[in-house]
C-alpha cells in the first residue's frame, strides 16, 4: 500500500471544483502522469479511492508521492495545457505512441535549376511541397521515380555555379540525366522537365506516360535498345507510383480514421489517412499503456504532433461524451489553423472506412499477442537457465567499441523481451581511460550507469532485471568488483564466445551455462548482440568522424580548435565544404571566418 495515500487524499479533498490539469509525481519528484478534468477535485480524488481497481491506475497510484495542479479558465485551456505538458515531460503512465508521426513531403526547390528533395519540414518559402506521404520510403520512392522519368540530376553539384567544372557523370553518358553540368541545358529547358515532374507529383500521370510510351517506341524502332529499356523502366516506376495511391473518396476529401482496439492483452490505434481522396497511410500503432474511457480524447491529441498533419476531418471508432466532440474539434482547429470536424460515423461509406481501420487494429493486436507469447517463452527459458527469481522485464546489454586510445565508447541497449526500447538507449564516452582496457571501460560504464538508479533520470533511473555483457569472464568480474558500492545489485552475466566469435554459453563469472540446446535463446541473444554492437560502433565512428572533421578545419589558417568546434555547431562539415560565404554568414559564422573556409575548400576557384 502506498504510505502517502492519507496525505494525498487530504490534499485532493481541498482542490476546487473547476477545470484544471494535474501532474502526478513519484518519490524523486519526477512527473509520471499528466491528466485534465472539468472538476479537478472529483477527478484527482478518484485516484485514491479503494474501488479504483484498473491495473494501470493501481500501478501508477502505487508510485505517487505527491501531485501538482494548474487551474484553467475552461476545458479548452485544460486540454491544450495537458497536451503540451505530455509532450514536454513524456510521463511514463501516459499513453505514448511507439512510432512518432512526422509526415515526409517532397519539395521542388525554388532555384534556377530546381531540385526534387524529401523533407519533413514544410517551410513558408517559394518551394513547391507535395504530400504528405505515408513514410520516408514512400516519399523517396516517389522522388526517385520523377527523377528517373524526367532525367533529373541526382548529384550534389549546384547549378549554375558548377556548370563546366567537372566531366559529366556516367548517368549523363547513359542518357539517364539531362546533364545541366555540361552547360547545354538552358534554365527554360530544365524548368520544362521540372514542370513535368510537378505534374506527376500533382497526379497528372497519363500525359507523362503517353510521352514515355512514344519515346520508347521511337528508341526501339531506331534500335537504341538501352534507351528504350530506360523508358520502359521509367513507365513501370510511374505505374507503381500510381498504384500505391488507392482512391477511397472524392478529390477534395482529407480525413483521418482513428480506430482503437482493446483486449485484455494490449491496445492498438489504427490510422487510415486519406488525402485528396487517396489512401496514403494505413498503419497500426501498439500503445504502450492502457487507457481509460476519459483518456480517449488525449489519444487523439497525442497522435497529432504537428499542425500540418491535421486533416479537415477526423473519424473515430469509439464514442465520446457529446461535449468532447466539440472540444476536440475546437482544439484541433486551433492547433492546425483550419476548421476540423470530429465525429463517430454510424453507417455508410464512412463507417466502412472505420471498420477497415478496426480490422487493421485487430490484426496488429493479434500479431502483437503472438509475438509476445513467443518471446515470453524465450524469457521464461532464459530465466530458468540463469536461475533468476523472476522473468526479466528490463534487460540491458553492454558492449565496448574502440578505435585507438582516443575513441573508446560503450553502448547500452534495452529490451523488454518483445521489442527494443530505443528511447532508453545510451552511449558512454570514456572519461578516465588513457589506454585501451576493456575491463576498465566496462567498470567505468557500469559505475556511471548504476549511479543513476532511483534519481529520476530517464531510462537510467530504472532498475534493470538483468544485465548482459558482450564479453566473458573477465568483464563479468570487472562489473562484480564495483557492485558492492551500489545498493541495487542486478544479476550480471557475460556472453562466452567460441573460436568463430559466436556465443556458445553464458557465464556468471564462475560457471558456464550452455545454450547449445536452446535455439530460441541463442537467436534472442544473437539479436541483442548484433544490436548493441551496431549502436556501439556507430557511436564510436561518429565520435571519430567529428574529431577528423574538426582536425581538417583546424588546418585552415586562422581556424583553431575552438573556432572549428563553433563552426561545426553552426553548419555540418559537408555543408561547409560546398557553402558560399553568404550561406555561412547567414548561418551565423563571422564573415572573416567564412571567407577563410570558402577559400580553403575552393582553392581551384580562387586560383583561376
Amino acid at each position: 500500500m502506498n504510505p502517502h495515500l492519507p496525505d494525498l487524499r487530504r490534499k485532493a479533498a481541498a482542490l476546487p471544483l473547476c477545470p484544471g490539469v494535474y501532474l502526478m509525481k513519484d518519490e524523486s519528484g519526477k512527473i509520471i502522469y499528466v491528466g485534465k478534468s472539468r472538476k479537478l477535485k472529483n477527478r484527482v480524488s478518484s485516484y485514491f479511492l479503494a474501488d479504483r481497481k484498473t491495473p494501470k491506475t493501481q500501478k501508477m497510484v502505487s508510485h505517487v508521492a505527491d501531485f501538482d495542479y494548474i487551474l484553467c479558465d475552461g476545458e479548452m485551456e485544460a486540454l491544450t495545457l495537458e497536451n503540451t505538458l505530455i509532450k514536454r515531460y513524456t510521463p511514463h503512465y501516459n499513453i505514448r505512441l511507439k512510432d512518432a508521426k512526422s509526415y515526409p513531403y517532397i519539395k521542388v526547390t525554388a532555384e534556377d535549376y530546381p531540385r526534387v528533395v524529401v523533407t519533413r519540414e514544410r517551410r513558408a518559402d517559394r518551394g513547391k511541397y507535395f504530400g504528405p506521404y505515408s513514410s520516408s520510403a514512400a516519399a523517396h520512392e516517389a522522388a526517385d521515380t520523377v527523377t528517373r522519368v524526367f532525367s533529373l540530376p541526382t548529384c550534389r553539384r549546384v547549378f549554375p555555379r558548377d556548370i563546366g567544372k567537372e566531366r559529366p557523370c556516367l548517368y549523363a553518358q547513359m542518357g539517364r540525366c539531362a546533364a545541366p553540368c555540361t552547360g547545354t541545358v538552358p534554365p527554360e529547358a530544365y524548368r520544362e522537365l521540372i514542370r513535368g515532374a510537378v505534374g506527376v507529383l500533382s497526379g497528372n500521370v497519363r500525359e507523362t506516360r503517353e510521352g514515355l510510351m512514344a519515346a520508347m517506341t521511337e528508341a526501339a524502332e531506331g534500335e537504341r535498345f538501352e534507351l528504350a529499356a530506360h523508358y520502359r523502366d521509367a513507365m513501370a516506376a510511374l505505374d507503381r507510383l500510381s498504384d500505391k495511391q488507392k482512391v477511397v473518396g472524392d478529390a477534395d476529401e482529407n480525413r483521418d480514421v482513428l480506430a482503437l482496439f482493446r483486449d485484455d492483452f494490449c491496445m492498438v490505434l489504427a490510422v487510415l489517412s486519406v488525402r485528396e481522396g487517396k489512401l496514403i497511410e494505413a498503419h497500426a500503432y501498439l500503445l504502450e499503456k492502457d487507457a481509460e474511457d476519459d483518456d480517449l480524447s488525449t489519444v487523439v491529441t497525442t497522435y497529432y504532433g504537428t499542425p500540418e498533419a491535421v486533416p479537415r476531418e477526423v473519424l473515430l471508432s469509439f464514442d465520446l461524451p457529446e461535449e468532447a466532440y466539440g472540444l476536440l474539434s475546437d482544439y484541433l482547429s486551433q492547433f492546425s489553423g483550419h476548421r476540423v470536424e470530429v465525429r463517430t460515423p454510424q453507417r455508410g461509406k464512412l463507417r466502412a472506412l472505420v471498420d477497415m481501420a478496426m480490422e487493421n487494429a485487430r490484426d496488429r493486436a493479434a500479431k502483437a499477442r503472438e509475438h509476445a507469447e513467443r518471446e515470453e517463452t524465450v524469457l521464461v527459458t532464459l530465466a530458468r537457465l540463469l536461475g533468476l527469481e523472476v522473468v526479466p522485464d528490463r534487460i540491458e546489454m553492454y558492449d565496448i567499441s574502440e578505435i585507438g586510445q582516443e575513441h573508446i565508447t560503450a553502448a547500452m541497449i534495452v529490451t523488454d523481451g518483445t521489442a527494443f526500447r530505443r528511447s532508453d538507449y545510451r552511449t558512454f564516452r570514456m572519461k578516465t581511460l588513457t589506454h585501451t582496457d576493456d575491463y576498465a571501460a566496462m567498470r567505468e560504464t557500469l559505475s556511471r550507469r548504476l549511479a543513476h538508479i532511483g534519481d529520476g533520470t530517464p531510462s537510467l533511473g530504472e532498475v534493470p532485471d538483468l544485465i548482459l555483457l558482450d564479453g566473458g569472464v573477465g568483464q563479468v568480474h570487472a562489473v562484480m568488483d564495483i557492485l558492492p558500492d551500489f545498493p541495487v545489485k542486478p544479476p550480471v552475466f557475460g556472453l562466452v564466445k567460441d573460436d568463430y566469435h559466436k556465443t556458445r554459453a553464458l557465464t556468471d563469472g564462475e560457471n558456464e551455462i550452455s545454450i547449445a540446446t536452446e535455439k530460441s535463446v541463442y537467436a534472442f541473444l544473437y539479436r541483442l548482440q548484433e544490436e548493441v554492437h551496431r549502436v556501439a560502433v556507430r557511436a564510436t565512428m561518429g565520435a571519430k568522424t567529428k574529431t577528423l572533421r574538426r582536425s581538417a578545419l583546424e588546418d585552415i589558417p586562422g581556424i583553431g580548435a575552438v573556432k572549428a568546434k563553433k563552426l561545426l555547431a553552426r553548419m555540418k562539415y559537408t555543408a561547409l565544404k560546398t557553402a558560399t560565404v553568404a550561406d555561412m554568414t547567414a548561418a551565423g559564422i563571422p564573415a572573416s571566418d567564412a571567407a577563410r573556409v570558402y577559400a580553403y575548400f575552393h582553392k581551384e576557384d580562387t586560383q583561376t
